[in-house]
């Protein structure tokens, strides 16, 4: 099973192997030979800056993770900077969400939150320096136009017809631009640069443009705005950042980002640095993409638990351990990987089985009618919390004459090496009793079984017989007298594809949402030790995987989502390597 796309990045396959032994990664070796040297002063100032225009996902809670842990491992500090420069994307309902994942993360930015738009009438002010230096002229181009001038790959652009404009008549457009006097689109602000230069991001790339869009902060105070490249390194700069670590695809984007703080005057250069982004398998990490899942209703919110947002993983029973755990797990590399799913869901498992409570619930139930046992008598049994640890106390558990198992649990015509119920078979109940099938009751109609009858041995009250007879099977169950109601919804992928990314030209990549990615189990019973759960409480359900109480759930209507299955196929990965 090939679980990496980047086996020859050494130092994060060796992290991932070894993920007790943290290997020094390429940023922190830069960090701490700037340190040696006293550059920057010996500060670490790190930034995380997104973009308000929709949750955050698992791909940007690696960068948190980096950004405000390597902050936090230098003695430094780390902005939180919602780059609010586009108002038609961006809500008050997403600058929320952002700094509440944060926060549940772990990461604290103290004084340190801020806004691009803080920054306002400082960037437009650089934006006048610009022109004055004739470093910048206004564009009367139109976007398309832009596009077919900037020339290609293999060939030069060809400059606008605009660009010699002198620095007075830009200066007076930009101020006509500032006022409203303009349509959007009609002109914009580009930078000065090379036309010819093998970067296309250097071929005169706009800095500012119109729009008459009210902004969530500014209102309708502006109408022109900046670009994120040109906005992103001033406003670093502004806020003396000394390191910007950012995800690849900025890379060719860093000769912008110098050349803008090298042509204004401001006394602080911070340094650009790329890594490698998230992608994971069987999962959308576009912003953009994810939006459309929302807005088409093809899930149920921004928090839907199928989908990688961190609200989402947050309802599902994700915890923010886990979560840090996988992106150390991972480490930081400079070469795009794909990381297997199984990764991320092996962190769960392992920080839940430490955690978890253990509780029985039979998600399909089929009624067990114990033959020999009295009508109206009941038992208490004793069972552990959680045997990983001791602390974590026992419950009492109730047995009755009737209960439920699973219907999986019974084959009537059991194929070979079956061990759980069936005619004649002997298994033994969760701490309870030993029961064998003697016959069942169907539907007279259905043919469905509706009744299961067995008898127990009230020798093997508790698990264990005289004889030490030993039987294969174990099954959970839930007393018919004391049952909780629940609802339950067991995820899987939300694609069926690997690489929902990776689709050939005229391929949608909704096509390969899965159509079982959600099944709702409304009729599942519970054992009563449920009945006080909270929204937010995790659970192992004994064979059937870790569960959240939802945030939907109430006394009167108990829901559970699955986080995650109990087989783990990533631990049986780590253990044959």
């Amino acid at each position: 099973m090939i679980l990496f796309n980047f086996i020859e990045d050494k130092s994060t396959k060796y992290a991932m192997e070894n993920p007790a032994e943290k290997s020094k990664d390429f940023i922190r070796t830069i960090i701490e030979e700037d340190l040696k040297t006293g550059k920057n002063g010996n500060r670490v100032e790190t930034r995380f800056p997104p973009e308000p225009n929709g949750y955050l996902h698992i791909g940007h809670a690696k960068a948190i993770c980096i950004d405000f842990g390597i902050a936090n491992e230098y003695n430094g500090a780390c902005h939180l900077r919602m780059d609010d420069t586009n108002p038609a994307k961006e809500e008050v309902e997403y600058v929320d969400s952002i700094m509440q994942d944060v926060k549940w993360l772990g990461f604290d930015w103290g004084k340190h939150f801020y806004y691009a738009s803080d920054y306002y009438e400082q960037l437009y002010k650089f934006a006048i320096e610009l022109i004055e230096k004739n470093k910048a002229y206004v564009c009367d181009l139109n976007t398309d136009e832009i596009r077919q001038y900037r020339g290609t790959l293999t060939e030069p652009g060809k400059n606008s017809p605009f660009r010699n404009r002198t620095a007075e008549e830009n200066l007076n457009l930009f101020e006509k631009m500032k006022n409203g006097e303009f349509k959007d689109g009609q002109c914009a602000l580009r930078a000065k640069i090379d036309m010819a230069h093998p970067n296309l991001n250097m071929r005169d790339p706009v800095i500012y443009r119109i729009k008459h869009t009210a902004h969530h902060r500014t209102g309708n105070k502006w109408c022109i705005y900046p670009t994120y490249d040109y906005a992103h390194p001033v406003s670093d700069a502004l806020e003396k950042i000394t390191h910007s670590i950012c995800t690849l695809e900025f890379e060719d984007h860093r000769p912008l980002y110098n050349w803008v703080i090298e042509n204004i005057t401001i006394d602080c250069h911070p340094q650009q640095i790329e890594f490698a982004r998230l992608n994971i398998t069987y999962t959308v990490m576009s912003k953009r993409k994810l939006l459309t899942l929302v807005q088409e209703k093809l899930v149920n919110g921004w928090d839907d638990p199928r989908l990688p947002t961190i609200s989402g993983l947050r309802r599902r029973g994700y915890t923010p351990e886990a979560i840090r755990n996988f992106c150390e797990r991972i480490g930081v590399a400079k070469a795009n990987s794909t990381v297997d799913l199984a990764l991320l869901e092996h962190c769960i498992r392992e920080d839940l089985n430490k955690n978890a409570h253990r509780v029985m619930v039979v998600l399909d139930p089929v009624k067990v009618v114990i033959t020999n046992y009295p009508d109206n008598q009941t038992e208490e049994f004793e069972a552990d919390n959680n045997p990983e640890d001791p602390s974590a106390g026992k419950r009492k558990i109730m047995f009755s004459k009737e209960i439920y198992i699973e219907r999986d649990d019974f084959r009537e015509v059991p194929p070979k090496k079956y061990f759980r119920l069936a005619p004649g078979q002997e298994v033994r109940l969760k701490h309870a009793y030993y029961i064998t099938c003697e016959n069942v009751i169907k539907d007279t109609v259905t043919g469905e079984i509706t009744e299961i009858h067995c008898k127990l041995d009230p020798q093997s009250r508790g698990g264990s017989t005289p004889d030490n007879r030993r039987v294969q099977g174990t099954l959970h169950w839930v007393s018919v007298k004391d049952a909780v109601n629940a609802e339950v919804m067991v995820y899987e992928n939300l694609f069926t594809k690997a690489d929902p990314d990776n689709i050939k030209e005229g391929e949608d990549f909704k096509s390969f949402i899965n159509p079982a990615s959600l099944k709702v189990l409304s009729n599942a019973k519970a054992e009563p030790a449920l009945l006080g759960t909270k929204p937010g409480n995790r659970y192992q359900f004994l064979r059937n995987g870790y569960f959240c109480t939802d945030t939907d759930s109430t006394t009167g209507n108990l829901v559970f989502n699955r986080i995650v299955t109990l087989k783990d196929t990533w631990a049986k990965v780590e253990k044959k390597n």
